[in-house]
């Protein structure tokens, strides 16, 4: 598996998913499968198929965030010379002011302004200084921008 970015906030928030997985849904599940088997009749039994699901899904996404915190790398802090994961770069695009918080692939949130590393923004923008002007590919086309910050 290859290595994964994350911020320290974004390490804590996959920490704690994990742990409410293993601890508050994995009983939960294991309550609804106990109480479907009381019913009777596995074969057509449809609540005890749905919790068997439910189960496989959650075991499967612990395993997958067992698997992405094992391979992390916490980005601690980052420098300002030039951009990288864990930074916050303001540009001016046409005199359209955007500001982005460049993470790793497992925080992105287009709608607060998380963008990943991998992504087009994000590839373009990575060891980028202050003062660079770059085109920055859109779904209207390239948009020419300059870096006016890096936090």
């Amino acid at each position: 598996m290859k290595e994964t970015y994350l911020t320290k906030e974004g390490y804590k928030e996959l920490q704690d998913k994990l742990h409410e997985l293993k601890t508050v849904r994995r009983r939960e599940i294991a309550e609804a499968i106990h109480t479907a088997k009381e019913q009777g009749d596995l074969s057509e039994n449809a609540e005890y198929v749905n919790a068997k699901e439910e189960q496989r899904r959650i075991e499967t996404r612990i395993s997958d965030l067992e698997s992405t915190i094992k391979h992390a790398q916490v980005i601690t802090k980052a420098g300002t010379n030039e951009v990288s994961v864990g930074n916050t770069v303001k540009l001016n695009c046409d005199g359209d002011e955007k500001v982005y918080r460049i993470v790793g692939s497992n925080e992105t949130d287009p709608m607060e302004a998380k963008i990943s590393n991998e992504s087009p923004i994000g590839k373009a923008l990575m060891g980028r200084k202050k003062g660079d002007v770059l085109s920055i590919p859109t779904p209207a086309g390239d948009k020419e921008c300059e870096i006016i910050d890096i936090t």
